[in-house]
């Protein structure tokens, strides 16, 4: 079977700053160059989800830059949403630059938490689809159906 698109369902948008803190570099390393992007605050907001960066939680993008300009992601956050419940979320992923000079990342993000609310989470398989923004990153979550 052959299929022309995924079916999908929005789950939410990401959105992450990843600009307030300097990044360091270790450059041309044996497995490429690479750079920690801290995440410093961040919400994630779906149909049925409101939920923002768990404060003084340790948060970041560990980034290897290509030689070709593209980029692999290796992201871990904790979001605690506004009724009280923690999620960890994890992904990694492709960037790549656009020709009108944007960024294009592409993630499969793995939800995980203990709270009977959200443990839909636990056992959907998402696919997101994000964008670099002045601040830092933004992604549209989709559960693959």
């Amino acid at each position: 079977m052959t299929l022309d698109s995924l079916p999908v369902d929005f789950i939410g948008t990401l959105a992450a700053a990843t600009n307030e803190v300097a990044r360091p570099v270790v450059k041309n390393g044996p497995f490429g160059t690479k750079s920690v992007a801290t995440v410093t605050s961040g919400t994630f907001v779906g149909p049925n989800i409101n939920a923002t960066l768990a404060p003084g939680v340790a948060a970041g993008d560990w980034l290897t830059l290509h030689k070709d300009g593209a980029f692999s992601l290796d992201v871990r956050v904790s979001l605690q949403t506004d009724d009280g419940a923690d999620i960890f979320v994890s992904y990694t992923g492709i960037g790549t630059r656009e020709d009108d000079g944007t960024m294009s990342i592409r993630t499969a993000p793995r939800f995980e938490t203990g709270d009977e609310r959200y443990a839909w989470l636990n056992t959907i398989f998402t696919v997101a689809i994000g964008s670099m923004t002045k601040d830092g990153v933004t992604y549209d979550i989709y559960a693959v159906r």
